[in-house]
């Protein structure tokens, strides 16, 4: 049932102008922060204040923003049937001579990029402009749920992997494929522990280990809002997996590599990336 009924909002939101969803969005957005529970509030305030040095007023501004903004990635979801009628109207590429030199090397890509604005949108913004994006995506607890949005990342062109399935993230880099992964939650005792705003955070190593196994470079990437309401990509030039006989070491220098390049980037736009997670749970 609840996959008909986001078939049916979809349509309608469809009939909407752009500027109209994202003004809808916000207006849920701001209405939904109030039944955030405060404990969850008062923790993003004081990962902020610790990671950016800001006092308790701003750091407030800035974990509202990072929760509200959810309203309008959402609308902007159910937007993706017109979205990709024509997506260089919405998304447009910074970079994009990385991606290519990167692909060159013929071994797919390991795209390594965050929670940060529409993710979404990120691998759509790719697939439309020609390139064959795989999306690494958590199998949703609700069976009607997954259906929805791993439909509606494949209308804007993306193929899915469940996390699972290192097989066939393995199969698609060999058929030269780009493989998008997020690597900035808590990785509990799956991940490697490295610095993250100066505190020690759990981090998973997929794209490291990925990497390895399969001799394609790494291309960290991410998608902001720009002023206008509309999207940028920003590629960064690839980084090349460490390959030495120590595999931890290398495992653990890449995996620090790619999150002090995450960290610059929440650090440009901090109200992007979502600050209510549990990101730093590792005791000292």
């Amino acid at each position: 049932m609840l996959y008909y009924v986001m078939k049916m909002l979809s349509k309608l939101v469809c009939l909407l102008p752009y500027k109209s969803i994202n003004y809808i969005g916000d207006i849920i957005g701001g209405l939904t922060w109030y039944i955030v529970p405060k404990k969850r509030k008062q923790m993003a305030k004081q990962n902020i204040m610790l990671a950016l040095d800001k006092n308790e007023a701003t750091a407030e501004i800035i974990a509202k923003k990072s929760w509200t903004r959810f309203g309008a990635m959402i609308m902007e979801v159910l937007y993706f049937p017109k979205i990709k009628q024509d997506i260089n109207k919405y998304v447009e590429i910074q970079g994009r001579e990385y991606l290519d030199e990167a692909l060159k090397q013929g071994k797919g890509i390991v795209l390594a990029t965050a929670h940060s604005s529409n993710w979404e949108l990120l691998g759509g913004g790719l697939a439309l402009n020609g390139y064959q994006i795989v999306g690494v995506a958590q199998k949703q607890t609700n069976g009607s749920m997954d259906k929805f949005i791993n439909e509606y990342r494949r209308v804007i062109g993306m193929d899915i992997a469940y996390k699972n399935s290192v097989r066939d993230m393995v199969r698609f880099l060999g058929e030269k494929k780009i493989v998008g992964l997020l690597m900035d939650q808590d990785a509990d005792k799956n991940g490697v522990i490295v610095n993250f705003f100066g505190r020690k955070a759990s981090t998973p190593q997929g794209p490291a280990v990925l990497a390895r196994m399969s001799g394609s470079p790494i291309v960290p990437m991410f998608i902001t809002k720009r002023s206008d309401g509309l999207y940028k990509i920003i590629i960064h030039k690839h980084i090349d997996a460490q390959n030495t006989a120590d595999k931890k070491k290398d495992i653990l220098n890449d995996i620090t590599n790619l999150t002090k390049i995450i960290e610059d980037h929440i650090r440009i736009y901090p109200k992007e990336w979502f600050w209510l997670h549990n990101r730093w749970q590792v005791k000292d």
